[in-house]
């Protein structure tokens, strides 16, 4: 919802994601936050502690999770004026306590982006643990006006990466209505509506509920507009029926896709509550909630001004989710939702799959397939932007003012080359975007093809090199590059382009070449002035080209560095040949 707090209005999309309970104390993550300075503390931070009480909880005695989202709302809301994706939900019992805590990762131009971290401590035995992460969006609006923020500057390696990635999510956020449609516009969606067992399966308008909720003062803040912490609690209450009514037992809540805030409501005004299981598949169900607000009862136009969709399980005694009834979607707009929370299924998991890759496992490619897109690319970009935000860097050479510096982390050595170049950031981002130039100073690139151009920021190569390391047999790579303009002219933020390894069934592998891999690598691009720019390049080594790297590492070898002295050449060489271009970017 869009909502006043304070002088600002807010949009709040909360994001909860599958976390395993740490019983590990969280003080020693809070001693490392402050290593920019003793006793340094984020000035948007805001914290909250509640102790659960029996009022707070639901019919299981847990913590209700609409209350939850009271407070997680009030503490986002203060964290947001200081700047001026919750489950399986690990339930709060009676008697503990839940900490909430709030901060700032990045003020854009009118809105900005707020991380909610969310612990529970047990006061007997003095365990804490993390429960859930959730994120808030907030526009900041004076009477009908956007408010330019002020920027922040990050100070640890958390709050750097934070920012850094902040700026990616932010475009997840502003292309996911697209990325379902595309979706739903050009892949087949299984529903197997015919072959399924009809004796389970239940008409969609069973499960419909809708409530009214009047909007009082102690619902709303100082200037009469409704807390959206009430709001989101009255949404989960009526789509908690809503799964009950197709399961016929108590569900648990297990994720929330997104609350979308359109529009603010006041005191007075009267709140209808729409929820409805838009699909059942085997183990979990997703229930789709919209809010509509109007004055009088005689009004005939109600305004939409929420919406949230919300996965549910039915757990057994052993905690095991359990096999649910089918559903039957009604003609028209409950076979568009069906299909919708489908897409929507395939876009969790494909999160879900891309994120949790690991250097150590094989491959480390992963298919590419135009469903999953976008969350490659962000999880592409991202990836090399946590990377380069990291604090552990050590410069181990220079050379003629090319820096090489090495990072050991969680058993992994990367490397990152730096020199600064008098060639304009925006050029040098178009020269080395484009793979298919880089065979003119890489030896490591002896032919590049261009397999799709997927979109203006991505594209598919295929990379032939030598071999490396003793073996006889060249190597080969499917990349996918994906490429990214700052989001304020290049002072702070870098441009981007990322690299990292993906399956295509057209290029499979062959005999005649030993497929490689890269995880994340990459360049950084920042503007130090006019025709001037500082090239950063990163690399996360794999096993297959590990003892290559650490000879060049050691000093025994000079590659690294001609490579990329080659690379300033080839910069000098063509800044004059792509200044029409540049007006593209």
């Amino acid at each position: 919802i869009l909502r006043a707090v304070g002088s600002h209005q807010r949009g709040l999309a909360s994001v909860f994601s599958n976390r395993t309970s740490r019983k590990s104390a969280l003080r020693a993550g809070n001693d490392s936050a402050m290593a920019d300075g003793e006793g340094y503390r984020n000035p948007t931070e805001v914290q909250m502690s509640q102790l659960v009480l029996p009022c707070h909880t639901n019919q299981r005695g847990e913590l209700s999770i609409g209350q939850l989202l009271k407070w997680i709302d009030t503490t986002a809301c203060l964290s947001g004026n200081a700047a001026l994706p919750m489950v399986p939900y690990l339930p709060h019992s009676v008697g503990q306590v839940v900490n909430i805590k709030a901060k700032v990762n990045r003020a854009f131009n009118s809105s900005m982006e707020v991380g909610i971290q969310v612990a529970s401590e047990d006061l007997c035995s003095e365990k804490q643990w993390n429960v859930c992460k959730a994120l808030a969006t907030f526009v900041a609006r004076r009477e009908i006006t956007k408010v330019k923020l002020k920027q922040i500057t990050p100070r640890t390696e958390e709050e750097k990466m934070e920012h850094s990635v902040a700026a990616e999510r932010r475009r997840m956020r502003l292309v996911y209505a697209d990325t379902i449609k595309d979706l739903l516009a050009n892949c087949a969606i299984q529903d197997d509506l015919e072959s399924r067992d009809c004796s389970r399966m239940v008409p969609a308008e069973k499960t419909r509920v809708e409530s009214v909720e009047l909007v009082l003062p102690p619902h709303a803040n100082h200037q009469g507009n409704t807390f959206g912490g009430q709001i989101m609690a009255w949404m989960e209450n009526v789509a908690t029926i809503a799964a009950s009514r197709l399961c016929r037992a108590h569900p648990t809540l297990k994720t929330i896709e997104m609350f979308h805030f359109r529009g603010p409501s006041q005191v007075g005004d009267r709140l209808v509550l729409k929820a409805i299981v838009n699909n059942a598949f085997k183990h979990s169900m997703e229930v789709g909630v919209c809010v509509e607000a109007y004055r009088q009862e005689a009004e005939t136009h109600r305004r939409h001004i929420n919406s949230a969709f919300m996965t549910f399980v039915v757990l057994d005694a052993d905690d095991q989710p359990q096999l649910l009834p089918w559903i039957r979607p009604q003609p028209g707009d409950g076979e568009r939702r069906y299909r919708e929370a489908s897409a929507r299924k395939k876009i969790r998991l494909d999160r879900k799959y891309i994120v949790s890759c690991k250097q150590t496992e094989v491959p480390l490619s992963v298919p590419w397939d135009p469903s999953n897109q976008v969350c490659l690319s962000y999880n592409n970009v991202s990836s090399l932007k946590m990377l380069v935000a990291k604090d552990n860097w050590v410069l181990s050479s220079e050379i003629s003012q090319v820096r090489l510096y090495t990072l050991e982390d969680d058993k992994f050595l990367s490397f990152h080359m730096e020199m600064v170049v008098h060639v304009d950031a925006a050029q040098a981002f178009l020269l080395l975007s484009d793979l298919r130039q880089r065979p003119e100073w890489d030896k490591h690139y002896r032919s590049v093809e261009l397999v799709q151009q997927v979109d203006e920021d991505d594209a598919i190569y295929h990379v032939t090199s030598p071999a490396l390391g003793g073996h006889t047999k060249p190597q080969d790579f499917v990349i996918l590059a994906s490429r990214r303009k700052p989001c304020d002219n290049g002072c702070v933020d870098p441009y981007v382009i990322a690299l990292r390894s993906v399956t295509l069934p057209t290029h499979r592998e062959t005999p005649e070449y030993r497929r490689g891999e890269t995880l994340c690598s990459g360049f950084c691009l920042w503007r130090e002035g006019d025709q001037l720019t500082k090239v950063s390049y990163y690399n996360q080594a794999t096993p297959g080209v590990l003892n290559y790297v650490t000879t060049n590492v050691a000093g025994l070898s000079s590659e690294f560095y001609t490579t990329f002295k080659a690379c300033e050449q080839f910069l000098l060489d063509n800044r004059n040949d792509l200044a029409p271009s540049l007006q593209t970017l």
